[in-house]
């Protein structure tokens, strides 16, 4: 009775845990969210006229200093419209963008993606990326030059630009922007644009006054606020960067800029920029020009975040002139695409603008396996079980040797009980007694081990394509799954919807986790149930568990584990009856459901 009683208190302390979580934890991260963006939405509504004062920028190496602060001198917060209406623009127009250019500072901070919606309905909103720096969702990129009164105006974040030719900026026509300072230089930035998310800004500077000009160029990634969704550790956003001839990645969360500046060492290579889940904005600085990259926080009115570089000095003798090519990157991180840019503008390491994570050797050959079936099949649901199929395939000759110990391990059983018996409580004589049956019958112990680790960062990386690639967002499967990134949104405790009323998020456990957890549950009955009532406890409750855990999972991994779930099934019985092992799951299934014997007394 006494082991019953604590069979049952461990049973609802495993299902305590498991709620717990999901009310203490994810429940309050949701609401907390929720009311972030319901605070967000009615501050960028009302046309309010909160002080929002330029910060000033650290002080750079090499005299004057960087733009900082998201308004640059514009005091009020307004609305997007509001904002928009407040300059004068150039429309921009292509197959993947939509949105406007700034003559006030030539800011790119009107963009939105048009082949991305803000959910699956394709008639919600599309993404908004850029927003005006006197908006909320403040978010732009300038290019300009640092300010020097020896040599006149220097186009900067107020500088009025004169549209010189081109009326919209297209796939096919760029844009001609002019602006000539009191001492006679000459200013012209050429911007066009592919037809997808890379603008090229050429800027070609005519010196005709008298004397020499020394410029200092500078760029910057600016935004006032960050995700409005919580930060999870499998993925970085914040600052992202590959600055220098090492190809060295860095990564810097927000939190971290906020307690202490970061500031790379010189460079004449690379790109920085600041990156989303799924969205990025980057730029490629000149490849030719000594450059310094910042990543900084300001305070002050509205706080932003910035990542901007100062390039070396340029110096113009009279009647000479020069030229300076920034790449702009601003847009969804598809991964094909981000590979061609890295490949076809020699732009080095771009392709880590993608968060592979640790095992980025694993997780991009992952990926690509996927998009090849993808391609092919035209479902990343079905791609996901083709690759796992494909996995299972090469993992094979390493699980049939598991399979295989494991089934020796059976067969010499009875002798180990002999010896159990033959040496009482005498551990050492044990041990070496077991490691001559181990030698005599040719059977390595820890075999069995090995291919489950090797798959941990297989799993893991197939986790990390499903998380964090553009391309499973809002990518469909069958039937209700709409969106392999999102969990399932069915649940058991509305009968799937058949009953009309709303389920509590932690009781959202959909039909994918309950496949899932079935699948689990049936692969662990095909091994004997330990002899240790604590371990065979957690083997039976562990299914239960992980449903509960997994519900919350994107439903794309959910099908995953599943399928390799039932897979494994069907690879460990063809292995087992290979070795002449018995299967074990029919037995332990049985067993479920017999009367247990009435204990003696």
């Amino acid at each position: 009775m006494e082991k019953n009683r604590n069979y049952f208190i461990a049973i609802a302390l495993s299902v305590l845990i498991v709620l717990a979580w999901q009310f203490l934890y994810m429940n309050p991260r949701m609401e907390a969210q929720q009311r972030a963006e319901e605070a967000r939405q009615a501050l960028q509504g009302d046309a309010s006229q909160t002080s929002s004062p330029e910060s000033p920028g650290a002080q750079s190496t090499g005299g004057g200093n960087l733009p900082g602060g998201p308004a640059s001198g514009q005091a009020a917060v307004v609305t997007r419209d509001q904002a928009l209406a407040k300059s004068q623009r150039v429309q921009i127009e292509t197959p993947a963008l939509v949105g406007s250019i700034n003559l006030t500072g030539a800011r790119l901070d009107d963009l939105k993606l048009r082949e991305y919606h803000e959910t699956v309905d394709d008639s919600s909103p599309i993404i908004t990326l850029f927003s005006p720096a006197d908006t909320t969702d403040g978010y732009f990129t300038e290019l300009g030059y640092i300010q020097n009164e020896s040599i006149g105006a220097t186009p900067g974040a107020t500088t009025q630009w004169t549209l010189a030719s081109g009326d919209k900026l297209t796939q096919q026509k760029p844009v001609t922007l002019s602006f000539t300072n009191d001492k006679g230089v000459t200013f012209t930035r050429t911007i066009s644009v592919d037809d997808h998310y890379m603008l090229t800004i050429t800027d070609k500077v005519d010196n005709q006054a008298a004397a020499p000009v020394t410029l200092t160029p500078y760029g910057r990634v600016s935004r006032n606020h960050k995700p409005q969704t919580p930060s999870v550790w499998v993925i970085h956003e914040g600052f992202i960067g590959v600055m220098g001839q090492d190809g060295k990645l860095s990564e810097h969360a927000y939190s971290n800029i906020e307690d202490e500046q970061y500031t790379h060492e010189k460079a004449t290579s690379g790109w920085f920029g600041i990156t989303d889940k799924y969205w990025a904005a980057s730029i490629v600085p000149p490849q030719n020009v000594p450059y310094v990259a910042r990543f900084s926080h300001f305070t002050g009115g509205q706080s932003s975040y910035q990542a901007d570089y100062k390039g070396d000095d340029l110096t113009i003798q009279p009647g000479q002139s020069t030229e300076l090519k920034n790449l702009v990157f601003a847009g969804a991180k598809e991964v094909p695409l981000i590979s061609k840019y890295e490949t076809d503008l020699s732009i080095p390491q771009f392709n880590r603008l993608i968060d592979w994570g640790w095992f980025y050797f694993i997780t991009k050959p992952m990926f690509q396996l996927m998009d090849f079936f993808f391609r092919h099949v035209g479902n990343f649901g079905v791609a996901i079980l083709l690759t796992t199929v494909v996995v299972k395939a090469l993992f094979f000759p390493l699980a049939s040797k598991q399979y295989a110990s494991m089934a020796n391990m059976k067969r010499v059983q009875p002798k180990m009980e002999e010896l159990k018996a033959k040496h009482g409580d005498d551990r050492m004589a044990m041990q070496q007694a077991m490691m001559q049956l181990y030698k005599e019958e040719k059977i390595n112990p820890i075999a069995g081990c090995w291919p489950v680790l090797l798959q941990i960062p297989v799993f893991f990386a197939l986790y990390k394509v499903i998380y964090v690639t553009i391309e499973m967002r809002h990518a469909p499967f069958f039937g209700w799954i709409q969106d392999l990134s999102a969990p399932d949104p069915t649940s058991l405790f509305n009968l799937f919807g058949l009953l009309p009323y709303d389920v509590p998020h932690f009781l959202m456990i959909g039909v994918w986790p309950i496949v899932m957890g079935i699948t689990m549950f049936v692969q662990m009955r095909m091994n004997p149930t330990p002899p240790d009532p604590t371990q065979a406890m957690i083997f039976t409750w562990m299914p239960l568990v992980f449903t509960f855990m997994l519900a919350s999972f994107p439903a794309g991994l959910v099908i995953y584990w599943a399928w390799n779930n039932t897979l494994s099934v069907l690879q460990q019985g063809f292995i087992m009856k290979r070795h002449g092992a018995k299967i074990e799951l029919f037995d332990n299934l049985k067993s479920l459901f017999r009367r247990k014997p009435a204990a003696t007394k």
